[in-house]
């Protein structure tokens, strides 16, 4: 993204996301360890900020000072070069992932996400850029992208 190079979005970029910092997680988490009422029950804890795919691209863009050059690409079409994706991708992040937070707001009352998608992806990125050690290029990802991306802009078979 940094680079200028395109990265890919799933589908068309509108399905509902849900992201939840790690500090926020924890106040919840905490709030239910040792809690006796909290014993067998099944939590979620998450942000009550919903983003589309799209919205979160731009939020790591802008957290870096660039504007992404999103090439959407069916989440079908994905799954054809790795069938891992077909869990994690066709199975889970193309659907809308929408919560209600009412239980653990019940249980644990103080319970509030607090950081927003775009303070946490700033934070982030800061804790990357504080240790270049720590920015590292996987370049297998990127080759998979890049490939993907040159077939589906060339409409050619996966295999």
């Amino acid at each position: 993204m940094i680079r200028g190079e395109k990265v890919i979005v799933h589908g068309d970029g509108t399905s509902l996301w849900t992201l939840t910092h790690s500090e926020d997680f924890a106040k919840g988490f905490v709030g239910l360890m040792g809690n006796p009422i909290s014993i067998g029950h099944a939590f979620h804890i998450t942000s009550d900020e919903v983003l589309t795919w799209d919205q979160i691209y731009k939020t790591i863009g802008a957290a870096v000072g660039v504007r992404p050059h999103i090439v959407h690409i069916p989440s079908d079409y994905l799954a054809l070069f790795d069938e891992h994706l077909t869990g994690s991708l066709i199975g889970d992040k193309a659907n809308c992932a929408v919560f209600d937070n009412t239980k653990i707001k019940t249980f644990v009352p103080e319970y509030r996400a607090v950081i927003p998608f775009r303070e946490g992806i700033a934070r982030t990125i800061r804790w990357f850029r504080a240790k270049p050690e720590r920015m590292t290029v996987h370049q297998e990802s990127n080759a998979f992208m890049d490939r993907v991306i040159r077939c589906y802009e060339r409409a050619c078979d996966p295999e």
